[in-house]
């Protein structure tokens, strides 16, 4: 296992309370609770531009059967594997995510859609109506309600989207609790995999420079554009970094314009104000 995915499968350990939520019997990946054996089932395998499987069916917080492919054709989305009952890891991802897109100019239903899935099949559609009342309030813009999306489903759906995502995780029966990373990955409209960030916090800079590149520059401003130039994904870090030689690119390019522009100023105010000699 790569060092960044032993990294999020410890973290994901660590912070396992936020697994307690679950049910005395619930269906998945069951394993032998000894570390090492967690470690090897915990974790994110990116599986970059795969397709989700959007024939799934799930119910939405009003209990209505719904497709997943119902969120998808016309802008990108970010989804978080989650359950309801967490209270820690889940609680600190989904908090993170309502913080940072409180900073963003985007609203959800409006330039993106947020589902977040339970990976609990004992969950029901009452938990998942609490949970969406609970971050539409966080989040701060009613009427955004019609862009967060909280499912349930069974078993087989849930290990289906799990395993397109490459979201591993495990239920530890003697605990009662799964144990799972932490992270979002953002779709396309298409229902394409674009890009992944990890943890519980996720800087607003990224999440609007990968909706806008998922969105195939749909939405945005000619600022996003030219961040994009300058910043670049780093699959291995789930962030955006600086790209030296287009910044260096850039510079030049504003020091050229800069200085034709002087050189333009200059020429006008020569032209409206000629220098003249005195006539004795």
């Amino acid at each position: 296992m790569s060092r960044p995915r032993r990294l999020l499968a410890a973290v994901g350990l660590l912070l396992v309370a936020g697994a307690v939520g679950a049910r005395d019997i619930a269906p998945g990946p069951v394993v032998d609770t000894s570390q090492p054996a967690v470690l090897k089932n915990v974790g994110i395998d990116q599986h970059l531009d795969a397709a989700l499987p959007l024939d799934l069916s799930f119910r939405n917080e009003a209990g209505e059967s719904v497709q997943l492919g119902q969120y998808f054709g016309r802008k990108p989305v970010i989804l978080a594997l989650v359950y309801y009952e967490c209270p820690m890891l889940c609680t600190l991802t989904l908090n993170g995510l309502a913080s940072a897109l409180k900073v963003l100019s985007f609203n959800a239903g409006d330039e993106f859609d947020v589902v977040a899935v339970s990976i609990n099949p004992l969950e029901t559609p009452a938990l998942a109506a609490a949970k969406k009342q609970a971050y539409l309030g966080r989040y701060g813009r009613p009427a955004t309600a019609n862009g967060w999306h909280f499912l349930t489903g069974d078993a087989a759906a849930i290990a289906r989207l799990a395993d397109a995502v490459g979201f591993r995780y495990v239920y530890v029966p003697e605990q009662k609790q799964y144990a799972h990373a932490a992270g979002i990955t953002l779709i396309t409209p298409q229902g394409r995999i674009a890009r992944y960030f990890f943890g519980v916090e996720f800087a607003p800079r990224d999440l609007r420079l990968g909706l806008v590149e998922a969105s195939e520059n749909k939405i945005g401003s000619p600022v996003d554009q030219l961040l994009l130039y300058c910043f670049h994904y780093d699959p291995a870090t789930g962030k955006y970094g600086a790209v030296a030689m287009n910044m260096v690119r850039l510079g030049g390019v504003v020091t050229v314009l800069a200085l034709g522009t002087f050189m333009v100023v200059m020429l006008r105010r020569e032209r409206h104000h000629p220098s003249g000699g005195v006539v004795g």
